[in-house]
């Protein structure tokens, strides 16, 4: 378990949170949201006011017992936004820039090794002005494997890439995770590179966590309405109380009375927020078989349709829901098929499970 607690003033951090072993872990959150200064704490590059940080119950970093393991002395690799590269060596000099503790020519084949690791071992005698943006980073991160650390630390690792090349490496990365078992913390502003690639999600902003847990579950189910905006949930309104039950809590939306299958045992003060993914908004065919299967479903307007290359947004406002927007998200081909078009009126279903009730 790596375990990570930090207070600090400059900059803003106050994080508890633990990550487990041999997994992809990612800390996402918006610029300035702390997160580069949290993996400098982890990699002792950052000594914080007060900190706890241990890795498999090893203790790097007690301010309470004023224990502070220097950078050097933890066994991990650190992947810089930059790369960190040293200009005037070529790329296997470079790698072998972290193993000075062996003899020369044994340098030589470990970093030849980690570069063909990383797919890149025909580059060995180039430079970095000679590499793509691509290609650096895989040194970097051939550099950062060379040390067989037990943890390695990724900050925004494909932020500076174009697209193709960051698909590329992310699988590229997923395949090296997996080979070698090691535990690896990245950051990111990237929720869909995190959902990709991470088993335990973090979601950072001001310093503070606003949520963390296996990354499929934050996915599907925010726990807070700051958590559904940094995850881009574009569905977010606001409901009454009105009564739970066995079956689960029933809210006034509007007119409309919709059921949520799971939420607080207790009503809040003041309104309620919900949230339901774009794609658990259902379009209801005409003659389906088994409605009553569906949850509820209501009437809706379309009042707007946007294209979005192999899917379509389309906002709708449901009757006597109160005016606010719901989007759900279509294939192409199902425009067509189910005459949907700005103007026209089309049913939607909001089942019990989908239904994702906020804390304020």
């Amino acid at each position: 378990m790596l375990s990570i607690q930090i207070e600090n003033n400059t900059p803003a951090l106050k994080v508890d949170f633990r990550l487990p072993m041999g997994t992809l872990s990612a800390i996402v959150g918006p610029s300035g949201s702390g997160k580069t200064s949290v993996l400098r704490a982890v990699a002792g590059l950052l000594a914080p006011s007060h900190s706890l940080i241990s890795f498999d119950k090893d203790i790097w970093a007690d301010t309470e017992t004023r224990y502070f393991r220097p950078a050097y002395q933890r066994p991990l690799g650190f992947v810089t936004q930059s790369f960190g590269l040293f200009p005037h060596l070529t790329a296997a000099e470079n790698v072998g820039a972290a193993l000075t503790h062996l003899p020369r020519r044994e340098r030589g084949l470990e970093a030849q090794r980690f570069l063909d690791l990383v797919g890149i071992g025909g580059l060995a005698d180039r430079r970095p002005s000679e590499l793509s943006g691509g290609q650096s980073q895989r040194v970097a991160m051939a550099r950062a494997l060379a040390r067989k650390p037990r943890l390695l630390l990724l900050d925004e690792p494909f932020s500076a890439l174009d697209h193709s090349t960051r698909k590329r490496l992310r699988v590229e990365l997923k395949r090296l995770q997996d080979a070698l078992a090691m535990t690896v913390l990245f950051v990111t502003h990237d929720l869909d590179e995190a959902a990709e690639l991470s088993q335990t999600m973090v979601l950072l902003r001001r310093g503070q966590v606003v949520q963390q847990g296996p990354t499929r579950e934050l996915l599907r189910r925010p726990s807070t309405v700051e958590a559904a905006r940094l995850m881009n949930f574009a569905n977010l309104a606001k409901a009454e109380w009105v009564d739970s039950d066995s079956s689960g809590i029933t809210l006034r939306w509007g007119d409309v009375l919709l059921k949520a299958e799971t939420g607080p045992k207790s009503p809040p003060e003041g309104p309620i927020y919900w949230t339901i993914r774009t794609t658990d908004v259902f379009l209801v065919k005409d003659g389906h078989p088994d409605e009553s299967s569906l949850g509820t479903i209501l009437s809706a307007d379309v009042t707007e349709i946007i294209e979005m290359g192999s899917s379509v947004l389309v906002s709708v406002i449901a009757a006597r829901s109160g005016g606010e927007l719901l989007r759900l998200r279509l294939r192409p081909g199902a425009l067509h098929r189910h005459n949907v078009s700005k103007g026209s009126q089309i049913r939607i279903a909001l089942h019990a499970q989908s239904l994702v009730l906020l804390q304020s």
